[in-house]
Parts: C-alpha cells; structure tokens; sequence
C-alpha cells in the first residue's frame, strides 16, 4: 500500500450526535472513551490512523484556552491518532445560529467559524493535525428555506462565502455536509447549486456521506430531484449515483464512508437524515466499496488525505461494543484497498 494511501479515521460525534438529557435520548459517550474505542480497533494489524473532531460540549469547550487545546491534543497524540477534519459548531444551541437568519444569527455562524479556525490552528501548531476540513451546513431547515428558495439560497451563498475567506485566511476549506434536513442542501440539484452560487471551489466544498448522500438519489426531502423510484434495478441505481457523483465529486474535498438502510432517522436539531446503519447490516442497501469509488476517483488531486468513517445516531450499546469498530475498521480497510490513490 502506498504511502500515500488515505489515512483511516473515526469519527468522535457519534458519541454526540443525537445524545442528550431530552426525552427518549441517550447519553453523550465521553470523548476518553471514544478515543480507547478507537484506539483498540484492530484487524490484521492495522489500525485506525486518525479521528474527525466535534468542536463542542462535552468533547470541547469552542472557547477553551490555548492550554487545554493542547492538552487534547496531547491525547489524542498519546493514542497514535491524528486529528483530521473538525466540526465547526454553527447551529443554534451552540456557538452558531442560521447561515440564512439575520443579521445577527449570521453573525453567530460567521464567529463559529471563526473560533472552529483558532482551533484547528493550535491543533495544526501542535502537530497532531496536519490535513483536513472543516465541516459546516446551513443550520436551516427545509421548511425555513421552503418559504423562499430563491432568496434563501442567495442568502445562504453569501453567508458561505464570508465563511470561506476566513478559513482561506487560515489556510482551510470547508466542507458542506449533503444532509437532507438543511435546507438549501436537502437534495442533490440544491446542494450543487448552492455550491455554485458560493463559488470558491478551492476553499468551500462539499463532504460526501455515503449514508446520507443515498438519500439524494430517492428524493426524501426533495422529490422534484429524485433520481430513482420504488422497485428500481441495479442498472437504474448506478446510472443514477453516476450522475449524481458526477455532479457533485469535482467539489468534494471529504468522504464519510457509510451504510444506509434506506430509511430516515432523527434526534434533535438533526431530523428526518439519513439512517447510518452498521457496516455489516443484512439491510444495508449499498456496496460500500464500489459506491466509494465514485466518490474518490481523482480524491488525491483534490488535496484528500484521509477518510472517515461516520456512524451517527447508533444506539450506545453498539458504540461500546469493541468488535463494532472492528467491523467499521475493516470496511475502511477494504475502501482504502480499492481506491487508495498512488
């Protein structure tokens, strides 16, 4: 394998996304245990390489000092991992508000990013990051952007791109994850345009997800962009993820390796998304292999170091079990495998 094969990383949010003292949901995963998870997987001697960060509670104070940065850092360092692309903490609730809001809901989107920069600064300073993006949306939902497409794109393009000039003044790019539940980014042709409107194709991206990206092609929160009906034929489907990935791979600067069982789930803020399932789930309607090679063809060229795997939203049971990250771990293996650049 080349030494410039991508990196395999692991996601941290999971131990987040979705968990809470709400009603029905579980607790948070500290980012300690998230890290031995991680650190333990192994599978014919490899191991996972790096992990992808959430910059917020409880893994990370957005506002904590320099000091305990690098005492994070040192960390995830003491564990042989690297970190990679983080999560800037744009939705209300956190340090942001809505990348389509007013002034002053802007204004908290524009200071996420800002602050996700410092951040990833020290972490670069420190040498446990050295590669990777930072991952944004529009912290919109589809029913707020509905009211008026047109101008909540516009709007939206405009809050991205003052985003962007401040992460190429950190020497950074940004990732917009394709998630169904923002709006402006809730089907495949909405996300393309939106990424066109920005225009800054160096510096704001796209994150492709293989769980959520599927999602696009059935139309679930987009059904004039559907490229695929009930009942289709494995001919229909990879036409269909060829145009789609055609469409979409010339901006995508980070890659979330994935499985989907079709379905949509929710908690929180993040509803009515793509169902991550696990890696070896009998329902599993992709090949996660041959679907990430779409994704990754010409990856190199367009600056990807790594890649991650993302199972958010799995029932704390599964986290914890050691063999879950063996399984994952493996999938990763077999992508990298495949598709590793040269």
């Amino acid at each position: 394998m080349s030494h410039l094969a991508p990196k395999l990383h692991n996601a941290m949010w999971p131990g987040l996304v979705g968990k809470g003292d709400g009603e029905g949901m579980e607790p948070p995963i500290s980012l300690e245990r998230m890290l031995e998870l991680t650190a333990n997987a192994e599978v014919d001697g490899q191991k996972f390489e790096g992990v992808d960060y959430f910059l917020f509670h409880p893994h990370t104070d957005p506002d904590a000092s320099e000091d305990e940065l690098r005492r994070i850092a040192d960390l995830i360092a003491s564990k042989n991992l690297n970190v990679g692309s983080v999560v800037a903490p744009i939705w209300k609730g956190t340090v942001g508000d809505s990348a389509m809001g007013d002034k002053e809901a802007r204004g908290k989107y524009i200071l996420a990013i800002k602050k996700a920069c410092r951040i990833a600064k020290i972490f670069n300073e420190h040498g446990v990051r050295q590669y990777g993006a930072i991952r944004i949306d529009s912290a919109t939902s589809v029913q707020e952007w509905a009211v008026d497409p047109k101008e909540g794109t516009k709007v939206i393009a405009e809050t991205f791109r003052e985003a962007g000039r401040i992460a190429a003044d950190h020497g950074e790019r940004l990732v917009a994850e394709g998630e169904i539940c923002w709006g402006g980014m809730h089907g495949w042709k909405s996300m393309l345009e939106l990424l066109e409107r920005v225009d800054m194709p160096e510096i704001v991206g796209f994150q492709a997800d293989l769980a959520h990206s599927y999602l696009y092609l059935l139309g679930y929160n987009a059904p004039e962009q559907r490229l695929l009906k009930e009942g289709y034929s494995e001919d229909e489907f990879w036409a269909a993820y060829k145009e789609m990935t055609d469409a979409l791979r010339p901006w995508t600067f980070d890659f979330h390796v994935a499985q989907n069982d079709g379905s949509v789930h929710g908690a929180g803020d993040h509803d009515k998304t793509g169902r991550h399932c696990a890696a070896d789930d009998p329902n599993g309607k992709l090949d996660i292999v041959k679907c990430s090679g779409y994704w990754l063809e010409g990856a190199a060229e367009r600056g990807m170091k790594h890649i991650c795997w993302d199972g958010c939203m799995f029932p704390n049971a599964i986290l914890e079990q050691q063999e879950t990250w063996n399984v994952i771990l493996k999938s990763m293996m077999a992508v990298r495998d495949a598709h590793g650049w040269a």
